[in-house]
C-alpha cells in the first residue's frame, strides 16, 4: 500500500432525581454526520457484499442494542460486546467455522470492513434519550474500532515451546478509484489469527489485528497502543500492506515522512511522522527480520524481493534522491521502501516502538508487502470472481510461509 477523538446535562439530572424535563440543547450533544468513509456504505457494491456474506444483519442488530440502553455505561458495553462478535465472526468465517452466510467466498475480508463502517455510523449518528457528550461519543467509537479489529483479542498461550507471531493489517483503500477493492493484508490476518504454524523448531501461534487507512488514528497513535502490550513478549512480528503489482517485497528501510496521499476520508497529510519525543526521533528504521532467507526460500506463485530503496533529502541539500541501496548518513526521509503512505507508516512506528522498547538486536520485525489483490480479466463491475479468488488464497498461503521462514531463519540466528 504505496500509496490509517462531561457534561452533566438538565436531562441527566433529571433522570437522577426523578423529574422530568423536555429535552433540550444543553440535555445533549448533537449527533455527528456520517464521515466520508461511512458515506460510501449505501452504494451498490458494499451492499451487495454484505447481504452475499450475511454481514447486512451486523449494524441493525447494535441499532437495536443502541436503543435499549439507558445510560452511558448500558451503551459502551453494548459496543463492546458487538464489536468483539464481529471481529470473532468474520474470524471464523474466513477460517471455516459456523454458516458462511452467502455465497461470497469466506476469505473475503471486506464484510468485515463494511459492516464496521455500518456499526460506526449508528454509533455516531445515534441520538439517546439520556445526555451523551461528544467524549462520550468518541469513547464508544474506539472502543468500537479496537474490538472489531482484533486489537483487543491479541492473547497468546502460556507455556515453553511455543513461538509467538504478531501480524497486523489493513482496510480496503482507494474505494473511490474502485468501491470493490479488498485487501489482501486484512483477509491474511482474518484467515491466520489464533492460528499454529509448524516450523522445523516447534509449533508458532499467530495473533493478529487489523488498521485502518486513516491518518488522523494513526496521529492518535493508535498502533502503538495496540502493539506495546505484545512486542515485548513475541518472537516475530510483521506489519503487513498492498504494495506492487505481481511480487511481495521484504521492505528494508522506513521512513519518518508523510507524503500527503488522500486516506480513506480523502484527507492527505504531508509532513514528519508525529511521533512521542521527537526530540529523539529517527529519519530511518530498519527491518529486524531476515530478509536474505525469506527472499532466498520458496515461499509460492510471488516472487519476494528485499527492497532497499528510498528516497532522501541529502545531507546540506534541498532537493529528493532515490537510494535504490539505502539511505546515506544524515539525510532526510521523503520514503521508505514501502513510499510515504501508511504502510511505511505503520512500519516506522513499530519497528520504533521495537527500538525504543530496547528490542532491536533481539526481536525479528518489519514490514511485508503483497502483490496488489487483482479481479480477473475483463471484470470491471462484478465484486469478485474466481480469479479474484484465487489470487488472494495464494497471497494469504504465501504470508503463511513467509512466517514459518522467518521464524526458523530467526531462531537459527538466536
Amino acid at each position: 500500500m504505496n500509496s490509517i477523538r462531561v457534561r452533566l446535562g438538565v436531562l441527566g439530572l433529571a433522570l437522577l432525581t426523578g423529574l422530568t424535563v423536555p429535552p433540550s440543547a444543553s440535555a445533549a450533544e448533537a449527533a455527528p454526520a456520517p464521515t466520508v468513509e461511512e458515506q460510501r456504505l449505501d452504494r451498490a457494491a458494499p451492499q451487495e457484499i454484505l447481504r452475499r456474506s450475511g454481514f447486512d444483519a451486523v449494524a441493525p442488530r447494535l441499532a437495536r442494542a443502541l436503543e435499549t440502553a439507558r445510560s452511558y455505561g448500558q451503551a459502551r458495553r453494548a459496543v463492546s460486546r458487538e464489536g468483539a462478535q464481529l471481529w470473532r465472526r468474520a474470524v471464523d468465517r474466513a477460517q471455516g467455522r459456523g454458516p458462511a452466510g452467502g455465497d461470497l467466498s469466506r476469505d473475503d475480508d471486506r464484510p468485515l470492513y463494511w459492516a464496521r463502517l455500518g456499526m460506526t455510523r449508528e454509533v455516531r449518528t445515534w441520538q439517546p434519550e439520556f445526555a451523551l457528550t461528544d467524549a462520550q461519543r468518541a469513547a464508544l467509537l474506539d472502543e468500537l474500532e479496537r474490538t472489531s479489529r482484533g486489537q483487543t483479542a491479541i492473547a497468546f498461550p502460556h507455556g515453553k515451546g511455543l513461538k509467538r507471531i504478531l501480524l497486523t493489517g489493513f482496510d480496503p483503500f482507494t474505494l473511490d478509484r474502485d468501491i470493490r477493492i479488498s485487501n489482501p493484508s486484512g483477509a491474511t490476518a482474518l484467515a491466520l489469527d489464533g492460528t499454529v504454524v509448524e516450523t522445523a523448531d516447534g509449533p508458532a501461534r499467530i495473533e493478529t489485528a487489523v488498521f485502518p487507512v486513516r491518518w488522523r488514528d494513526f496521529t492518535d497513535s493508535t498502533v502503538e497502543r495496540a502493539l506495546r502490550p505484545h512486542l515485548g513478549k513475541v518472537d516475530l512480528f510483521t506489519t503487513v500492506s498492498q504494495g506492487r503489482v505481481g511480487r511481495f517485497d521484504i521492505e528494508r528501510t522506513n521512513g519518518a515522512w508523510r507524503g500527503g496521499f488522500g486516506d480513506n476520508e480523502n484527507v492527505g497529510r504531508t509532513e514528519t511522522v508525529p511521533v512521542t519525543d521527537p526530540a529523539s526521533q529517527p529519519q530511518w528504521t530498519t527491518t529486524t527480520l531476515p530478509y536474505s532467507a525469506i527472499v532466498a526460500a520458496p515461499t509460492g506463485r510471488f516472487p519476494v524481493y528485499d527492497n532497499t530503496s528510498v528516497t532522501e533529502i541529502p545531507a546540506g541539500g534541498t532537493q529528493p534522491v532515490v537510494r535504490p541501496e539505502g539511505p546515506t548518513p544524515g539525510s532526510t526521509a521523503r520514503a521508505g521502501g514501502g513510499g510515504d503512505y501508511l504502510s511505511n507508516e505503520i512500519a516506522y512506528r513499530a519497528t520504533l516502538l521495537r527500538d525504543r522498547l530496547g528490542l532491536h538486536d533481539v526481536l525479528p520485525g518489519g514490514h511485508v508487502h503483497t502483490p496488489v489483490l487483482q479481479f480477473g480479466a475483463g471484470n470491471t463491475t462484478e465484486v469478485t470472481d474466481p480469479e479474484f479468488v484465487r489470487n488472494r488464497l495464494d497471497i494469504i498461503t504465501q504470508v503463511r510461509t513467509i512466517l514459518k521462514v522467518a521464524t526458523e531463519a530467526a531462531n537459527e540466528a538466536s
